[in-house]
């Protein structure tokens, strides 16, 4: 176990590229992991840390022998959750979820987890950035839109339908835009969580449009965005969890349906795993069974009335 010690103390030490973070994450104090990964170099009569008063980093042996050690733990990990786990869900489960959907849709389902789930805890970290999830040490993260990392695997919960609205105060002032030309008159309000705010894009993937907006007003995330639609500040785009409540009342109207992109998708993922936790397991298929059907931010304003989404020219 000593030596397990050791081990475990130089990933997390090679992977925070630090030792105070490397510790605080393994809860010992950094003269103690110090002691370890030095004890482990010694043992070893090789170095795999290259240290200076501001970084650390891996020396060519110390890279290859982290690629191993995470395998060891990993599946030393595994066989203690596997024993563990014989009697059901249970530890600390810590996730990942983006702040818009975290807060407004995801925490209800995780209290609803937490009181079904007695055995297992819960550290919930709501972030627009796109953690990841070995080298951080989350368990399960859930994601929004197109999944571009192949090493984890991915469960999709739910549909999720971006709606482009405006105030009716908006409109009734600027004009409703009958095509997406006309987006080019229009104040729009800017996201900037995405990758290019000022390009909104119409359509499925194998025939996307796509169409440069402007706009005064600027917010890193779905809510605020809304807000400001709501305000009258110009046309928005935002998913329908975001902008549901709104649309219900009437402070947000749809507008261009007949141009709306195909549907993105709300997934939960985590990384392989020869034994998959019994807590990691319980947490996804509670999430899939609550997700199940038509998703709730779906009804209620309308959607069946307009057209699928799909492009077509004005």
């Amino acid at each position: 176990m000593d030596r397990l010690d050791e081990i475990r103390a130089f990933a997390a030490v090679a992977e925070a590229r630090s030792f105070t973070h490397g510790a605080r994450k393994l809860g010992v104090s950094g003269a103690q992991a110090s002691k370890l990964v030095a004890r482990l170099e010694d043992r070893l009569g090789a170095r795999l840390l290259n240290r200076t008063t501001r970084d650390v980093s891996l020396t060519d042996t110390g890279q290859a022998y982290l690629e191993r050690a995470r395998d060891l733990l990993e599946e030393f990990d595994a066989l203690e959750s596997s024993v563990r786990d014989q009697g059901g869900p249970s530890g600390t489960l810590k996730v990942s979820a983006p702040v818009s959907f975290g807060q407004g849709q995801l925490t209800p389902a995780l209290l609803d987890f937490a009181a079904g789930c007695s055995a297992v805890s819960l550290d919930v970290s709501f972030s627009d950035r796109i953690v990841n999830l070995v080298e951080e040490g989350f368990d399960v993260a859930v994601r929004i839109g197109h999944l571009s990392d192949s090493s984890l695997v991915a469960r999709r919960l739910a549909a999720v339908r971006m709606v482009t609205c405006a105030s009716p105060e908006y409109l009734a002032r600027a004009g409703v835009p009958a095509s997406l030309e006309d987006l080019a008159n229009h104040e729009v309000v800017l996201d900037s969580n995405r990758s290019d705010p000022t390009i909104w894009r119409f359509g499925p993937h194998n025939d996307t449009r796509e169409v440069r907006v402007g706009g005064r007003v600027k917010f890193n995330g779905a809510e605020p965005c809304v807000a400001a639609g709501v305000a009258g500040f110009g046309i928005v785009r935002a998913p329908a969890f975001a902008a549901a409540d709104a649309l219900r009342a009437g402070r947000l109207v749809p507008v261009l349906c007949a141009f709306e992109p195909e549907l993105i998708h709300v997934y939960a993922v985590y990384p392989h795993a020869r034994h998959l936790a019994a807590k990691v397991r319980a947490f996804v298929d509670f999430l899939a069974h609550r997700y199940a059907g038509e998703p709730e931010w779906h009804r209620g304003w309308g959607i069946g009335e307009h057209p699928a989404p799909h492009w077509q020219t004005a």
